[in-house]
C-alpha cells in the first residue's frame, strides 16, 4: 500500500503588486527571480494567483523575468483577470507523503509596493498533536513602513 500524500503550499510572494498584464503573450505569469528563489519557486511550475484586489483567482506557470526588476506580469488569457497595480499573493505547491508533512517548512515572501523582497517568513508545519499551540486567528498584514519603500 503507497502512503497517501497532500498537496502542501510550500512557498508564496505575499501582496506583490502587479507591473503588467499581456494579454498577446503566450501564456503564464513572469515573476522576478529573486522573488522565486526566496520562495522556492521553479520556473514552469504550476502556481494559484490570487488577486487580492478583486478576489480572482487562477491557475498557470511560472516564467523567469529580469533580476532586480520587480516583475510581476500576468500573462495571455490570465491578463482579462488582472491590472498593473493589483495585489496579488502567489502560492506554489507540492504534493507530500503524509508522514513527512509535521516539521515541513512553507515560506512566505513579503514585499514591499515595488516587489522587493523586504522579508521572508518560515512556518513549520505541527504534528496533528500539536494543533492549535499556534493559532494565526486574527493576524493581520503588517504593511511595509514608508521607510522601506524607498
Amino acid at each position: 500500500m503507497t502512503e497517501a500524500t497532500r498537496l502542501f503550499m510550500y512557498g508564496k510572494i505575499h501582496r506583490a503588486t502587479v507591473t503588467g498584464a499581456d494579454v498577446d503573450y503566450v501564456g503564464s505569469i513572469t515573476v522576478d527571480p529573486l522573488l522565486l528563489a526566496a520562495a522556492g519557486i521553479y520556473p514552469h511550475t504550476m502556481v494559484d494567483v490570487v488577486s487580492v484586489t478583486s478576489g480572482e483567482r487562477i491557475q498557470t506557470y511560472v516564467i523567469e523575468g529580469p533580476a532586480g526588476g520587480g516583475d510581476i506580469c500576468l500573462n495571455g488569457a490570465a491578463a482579462h483577470k488582472f491590472r498593473a497595480g493589483d495585489l496579488a499573493i502567489i502560492m506554489a505547491y507540492e504534493q507530500v507523503p503524509l508522514s513527512q508533512l509535521p516539521g515541513r517548512v512553507s515560506r512566505a515572501v513579503h514585499v514591499d509596493g515595488r516587489n522587493r523582497l523586504v522579508s521572508v517568513d518560515k512556518h513549520v508545519t505541527p504534528s496533528l498533536d500539536d494543533l492549535g499551540r499556534n493559532s494565526r486567528l486574527g493576524e493581520k498584514y503588517r504593511s511595509v513602513p514608508e521607510a522601506e519603500k524607498a
